[in-house]
């Protein structure tokens, strides 16, 4: 019995290695499930959890962005953005200078009391691009015509006026500009003649509260009657006996007239000295009713002429249908 019982178990089953000391036997079931579904407990030890590994490398990736946005608030240094304003300030002089707004000095005495010797009127040149004309009673600035200022010396500027003038931060010291009073526009007609006054298109102007006191309408130059040319203007200063206005150049082109393409802009206010500052309207009598009358007939007269012959070529065409022949 037993040997039997010892062959048959020799037959049919391996001998059972010994326990390990301090090991206990785990089922042969549980080794195969532990070896495909969970590492080694050596590579456990040796290698880390990918989880951790993605922590870990998030956790220095969000350090380093931190460090970066930190470094990246930082201010920079004044002296290093002075450079870049003070670019950006004179680049904006610049193009209001150019397209919106300029300063002009007032070099005499001939457009007193409206404007003092050493006075700064802003100039609006904005409005010209927009085809925007010189109107009666504007103050305006405007390029020699040519030979106005022939008698007229021009200061020099030193280097550091130059460019303040050219970027539009100082008054242009060496060009040859005039300012003046508009007095009548293209289609208009204007006289003076004795003491005055002056008269636009048959109508007198009340020039009390712009012309220098003491001084007569005509000053010392009678003048018309003068028929302005289209797109041309009449200018008078308002120091009447102190003024080379259009008045003593009647010999050259123009007869005295200047063309609107020499207007710079209207002059609107006086911005410098502090207690001169005044702003330059159109005086009420450039609007009494009236002025503008030769210029308002004249489209009316151009039109009634155009509608005459339409209306006989009418007549004759109803004539002929009712009477055919």
């Amino acid at each position: 019995m037993g040997d039997l019982a010892v062959g048959a178990r020799s037959g049919t089953e391996e001998p059972e290695e010994p326990a390990r000391r301090g090991e206990t036997p785990q089922p042969a079931a549980s080794s195969v499930h532990q070896s495909q579904s969970e590492p080694q407990h050596g590579v456990q030890l040796g290698e880390p959890d990918a989880s951790d590994t993605s922590d870990t490398l998030e956790r220095v990736a969000g350090e380093e962005a931190s460090g970066s946005m930190k470094r990246a608030k930082k201010p920079r240094a004044f002296w290093k953005e002075l450079p870049i304003l003070i670019g950006i300030a004179l680049l904006l002089a610049l193009l209001i200078k150019t397209f919106l707004v300029q300063a002009f000095s007032i070099p005499s005495d001939s457009m007193q009391d409206t404007l003092q010797r050493g006075d700064r009127v802003l100039v609006d040149k904005l409005t010209p691009w927009f085809g925007s004309k010189p109107q009666r009673g504007e103050v305006v600035v405007f390029h020699d015509p040519g030979g106005w200022l022939n008698e007229t010396p021009t200061p020099e500027p030193n280097p550091v006026q130059k460019v303040l003038s050219f970027i539009g931060l100082m008054p242009s010291a060496e060009e040859k500009d005039l300012i003046k009073r508009v007095i009548a526009v293209g289609g208009d007609t204007v006289e003076c003649h004795g003491s005055g006054p002056v008269k636009v298109n048959g109508k007198a102007l009340k020039e009390d509260s712009y012309i220098f006191p003491g001084a007569t309408p005509c000053g010392d130059r009678a003048f018309g009657p003068i028929h302005v040319p289209e797109g041309r203007i009449w200018v008078m200063g308002d120091h009447r006996d102190d003024s080379l206005d259009s008045r003593y150049h009647q010999n050259l082109k123009g007869n005295g007239t200047v063309s609107e393409d020499e207007v710079v802009g209207r002059a609107f206010t006086i911005a410098w000295p502090i207690n001169r500052w005044a702003t330059l309207p159109v005086p009420d009598t450039f609007d009494q009713p009236g002025i503008n009358k030769a210029m308002a007939a004249a489209p009316a007269a151009l039109g009634l002429a155009g509608a005459v012959p339409l209306v006989i070529w009418r007549r004759r065409r109803l004539t002929g249908e009712r009477n055919p022949r």
